[in-house]
């Protein structure tokens, strides 16, 4: 029997049961009249209704709703013929409001689409997560995300998430995510492929803390370009604090900090990653940011050592080196690098005790304004080089600590970063 009627919340959960014959087995339905399956008029009603497993098809319109899921779920959504093929989740009326914590700070967070605590994964394809109007004050009390993970594993395909921005007015509160996955449990693998996501506050898509896998892979990632200092520095796609995963064939472009001189933006950060777990970086496009890929940690030997870069394409480093390699033990292979600001790959000792071990080989250098390879250990860090290719480099291998400056800030030193690393939102 096809129903194709709106009924109350009640009402279509009983529906739902007698079409099964009363079993709690899953279910196929509709948000919206544009089939003939058993419809909802909500997101958060279809999921509230259904049985675990069931997929719920949201057919085009607007839907200003803050969904949360807590059980196996799939999320589509849907066309009407060659007509309509947009179901978006907008703010409420009233703007959004808590609805979550972070896992690891406690900090409060206003999530438009919230995964928690699910026995089996959540897949969301085809559907769009827009935070304009989300009615919040640009403070730093509340961190605003578009699709949040937690302690849950899941797929997210096809989909665009856009406007994450508190207040809708960029500012210099380190929130401000499209899509985050965090894990206390080390139940969060999730998979982020074939999206958009862009005008972000932070970072564009994020994994954090132990137990978290993140693949990132086909993506198109923009960030906002230069912005006048005083607002974040935004990062396109970060593992950080004890996450591991792979990042690969994504595109990843604009992601700067307001003052050059004194932080800096990432398309690729990994801040404190997982040890040793075998992240790769591989045959991403980046450019027209700070550093395309940043590979930092706080605590040497404990976070962050033995990722392997590779086969990437890099254009137009604004300021400062193309791979900033502040950790240890990785291999840089491959790559190709045009027109860096400082060095095309620098083994950096900035974060005390690294820089070493670390093979740098097979990768095509042009342009860079300064060196090929920066190394910072002097030649003493069992730091090991190959066969690079290198196109007008002044410096195709240097140790000197000054031989790279920045023309455009007045002999600042490349090498001398400490207090410049790209951050992880707070």
């Amino acid at each position: 029997m096809h129903i194709t009627r709106s009924f109350t919340f009640s009402c279509l959960a009983l529906v739902v049961l007698i079409a099964l014959g009363g079993q709690a087995f899953s279910a196929t339905v509709a948000v919206g009249t544009c089939t003939t399956l058993i419809n909802f008029a909500t997101i958060q009603l279809a999921v509230n209704s259904v049985p675990a497993g069931s997929t719920i098809e949201i057919c085009p319109g607007t839907y200003p709703e803050q969904v949360v899921i807590s059980k196996k779920l799939t999320l589509i959504g849907v066309a009407i013929g060659t007509t309509q093929d947009a179901a978006v989740i907008v703010p409420p009326a009233g703007g959004v409001v808590m609805n979550a914590t972070d896992v690891s700070t406690s900090a409060p967070i206003a999530a438009q689409l919230l995964v928690e605590n699910t026995a089996g994964p959540v897949k969301i394809s085809n559907l769009t997560v827009d935070g304009l109007g989300n009615g919040l004050v640009n403070s730093c009390a509340l961190n605003l995300d578009g699709i949040l993970f937690q302690n849950a594993s899941g797929t997210l395909n096809h989909v665009a998430v856009r406007n994450q921005i508190p207040g809708d007015v960029l500012g210099g509160c380190q929130t401000g995510d499209p899509i985050y996955v965090e894990s206390s449990t080390g139940t969060s693998a999730v998979t982020v492929e074939n999206s958009s996501v862009h005008n972000y506050n932070k970072n564009g898509i994020t994994g954090r803390y132990a137990g978290t896998t993140m693949t990132v892979t086909g993506n198109y990632v923009q960030g906002s370009g230069l912005l006048p200092y005083g607002l974040a520095a935004q990062n396109g796609i970060e593992l950080a604090f004890g996450a591991a995963g792979k990042i690969s064939g994504n595109t990843v472009i604009d992601n700067f900090y307001g003052d050059p001189t004194f932080n800096t933006a990432s398309d690729i950060l990994l801040y404190d990653a997982a040890e040793s777990s075998g992240i790769t970086v591989t045959s991403n496009i980046l450019g027209n940011s700070q550093v395309p890929i940043g590979l930092y940690t706080d605590t040497p030997g404990t976070y962050g050592d033995g990722v392997t870069v590779t086969g990437n394409k890099i254009f137009g480093t604004g300021t400062w080196d193309a791979i900033d390699v502040c950790t240890n033990s990785n291999i840089v292979t491959g790559n190709t690098i045009f027109n860096s600001a400082e060095s095309a790959v620098h083994l950096d000792a900035a974060c005390v005790g690294t820089g070493t071990h670390n093979i740098a080989t097979g990768n095509t250098i042009l342009e860079s304004a300064c060196a090929g390879i920066l190394d910072d250990t002097g030649g003493s860090g069992s730091n090991s080089y190959g066969t690079e290719t290198y196109y007008t480099v002044p410096f195709p291998i240097t140790y000197s600590t000054t031989a790279c400056t920045i023309p455009e800030f007045a002999g600042a030193v490349a090498h001398a970063k400490t207090t410049h690393k790209s951050r992880p939102s707070e």
